[in-house]
């Protein structure tokens, strides 16, 4: 393999094949010419006499090759190879597993070899089920609503500034409320103080009025779980002054994604940082007893 500080690469070996084969150069002073050991040198020119016009033209006699033996008398053998490959196709089992079995006088350590070179070493990943996307007809038809939560700050942080000594602590949290139109992806947010009932409303009302103003009549909201959108009186008032249906979303997953999306992109833009939770997985290999 070979690396940034190489001294023969394709051309450098050609180099040194030239100043033997043209130049005249003894092997000891081609050798010392490009500074690699005599019997390098001959190797190379050793590839080069033996090689045909065609890869002399392409320099395939001067690449690398395989340091994979000619002959390995001591490999599985194909019939046993295929048996273990077959057996684990079939039953999925470990090498250990495999390994218990009485036709098969294998190490473990083996049979994994044998499983990696037959590409059977891991099991098939199953298939990705298919994305369900939908898309409402007409605007008006289904409006996404929902509320990201954001930090206040009185200094830019470590992210600008590169000091972690300085936070910002106890400034409070600033939320964006947003509703996003699911055919035209028309989306209207404000920022507020507070997630209340009766601040939800009247954002709620406002959102409406102005995509009325853009010719887009609500016929259904989509939203979450949220207190304020299922125990708000206010909330379920205005939904039924204005005939507008009311879609909950079920606790997980949750496919709230048209209103997330366009926040998303807004904190960027604006070099805010959105943090999303990750649930991290553990796990632990059993053990080879049974």
């Amino acid at each position: 393999m070979q690396h940034a500080n190489a001294p023969l690469t394709q051309i450098g070996r050609l180099r040194l094949v030239l100043l033997v084969e043209e130049e005249g150069f003894t092997l000891q002073a081609a050798a010392d010419a490009c500074n690699v050991a005599k019997s390098t040198c001959w190797e190379w020119v050793r590839r080069w006499r033996q090689a045909e016009e065609p890869d002399r033209v392409t320099l395939a006699c001067l690449q690398d090759r395989s340091s994979r033996p000619h002959r390995s008398p001591n490999q599985v053998p194909v019939g046993e190879a295929e048996r273990i490959c077959e057996r684990r196709q079939r039953t999925g089992w470990s090498p250990r597993r495999l390994a218990d079995e009485t036709d098969i006088t294998r190490s473990h350590s083996t049979i994994h070899q044998v499983l990696r070179r037959g590409g059977c070493s891991r099991l098939p990943r199953p298939e990705a089920p298919a994305v369900v996307r939908y898309e409402w007809p007409c605007p008006g038809n289904l409006l996404h609503m929902d509320v990201k939560k954001l930090g206040k700050f009185t200094e830019p942080g470590h992210a600008v500034t590169g000091d972690r000594t300085k936070r910002s602590r106890r400034v409070g949290w600033e939320y964006v409320h947003s509703i996003v139109d699911d055919c035209s992806r028309l989306a209207y947010s404000e920022i507020h103080n507070d997630e209340t009932a009766a601040t939800v409303t009247a954002f709620t009302r406002r959102a409406l009025d102005w995509f009325l103003e853009q010719g887009i009549v609500c016929e259904r909201i989509m939203t979450d779980n949220a207190f304020a959108y299922t125990k708000s009186r206010s909330f379920k008032q205005l939904l039924w002054r204005r005939a507008i249906g009311h879609l909950r979303t079920p606790p997980h997953p949750v496919p709230t994604g048209h209103s997330i999306r366009p926040r998303r992109s807004a904190c960027r833009e604006s070099r805010r940082p959105v943090w999303t939770r990750e649930r991290r997985r553990t796990s632990s290999a059993l053990s080879s007893e049974p």
